[in-house]
């Protein structure tokens, strides 16, 4: 498909951008406190939606599995992560969300924090919050665990670490493994839809993939080339 510019309308700097599932549909976080949705096809784009609820920059925005319904959630400097659910033809921000029970969030306290909806309010649901890295928490994902009991995070931090947090069932602790130290920053971490590889982006340019070894060690499987 050749490229394809997309007009977003943000009055101020874009911080992130998602594609959904489908890709059929773009959400981008800006400093103007606002999300966008944008439909995209081969040769077009069109302005779907403006979120306005955050009352700060718009850090990151991203899209559930579509097995939740049309569901976005978007972090910000305000101190907060809003969860947006399509109610018909509109992505509405919500806190009563019943198919989705957690989620993940890292920040510039150098914590990741582990949160479940209980009673209609989100309660954290890690004591402490998961401690090991020594600066801002600049990126989290939550692999996809394909209905099995394990879960598993990524963190990015600016102390140039990548930490890999699992948890075997419900109710046991977290435990945090080094995936690497890139000795730069790392920006984003990424994983794969069926949740063995981990892509990395780092602060000197670099993109690579990871996987997990039979031994529980992870490897670089490759670097993407630019």
């Amino acid at each position: 498909m050749p490229a394809q510019k997309v007009e977003t309308g943000h009055q101020d700097t874009v911080h992130d951008v998602a594609m959904d599932y489908y890709g059929k549909r773009l959400a981008t976080a800006s400093s103007d406190h606002t999300v966008k949705i944008i439909g995209v096809s081969n040769n077009a784009s069109q302005h779907l939606a403006t979120l306005a609820g955050h009352q700060g920059p718009v850090w990151q925005a991203a899209w559930a599995h579509p097995k939740f319904g049309s569901l976005l959630a978007s972090c910000s400097y305000d101190g907060r992560v809003i969860l947006w659910k399509e109610v018909p033809g509109a992505l509405v921000g919500s806190g009563l969300l019943d198919p989705v029970h957690k989620l993940c969030s890292g920040g510039c306290d150098n914590t990741v924090k582990v949160w479940k909806l209980s009673d209609g309010q989100w309660k954290l649901d890690c004591f402490p919050a998961l401690q090991k890295h020594t600066d801002w928490v600049r990126d989290v994902a939550w692999a996809p665990n394909l209905g099995l009991p394990k879960s598993t995070i990524a963190s990015a931090s600016q102390d140039g670490r990548v930490i890999i947090w699992t948890v075997a069932k419900e109710g046991d602790q977290w435990e945090g493994k080094v995936l690497n130290d890139f000795k730069t920053p790392v920006w984003r971490v990424s994983w794969s839809l069926t949740g063995n590889i981990l892509a990395v982006a780092d602060g000197s340019n670099n993109v690579t993939l990871w996987k997990e070894a039979v031994d529980g060690e992870w490897q670089q499987v490759t670097t993407v080339e630019p």
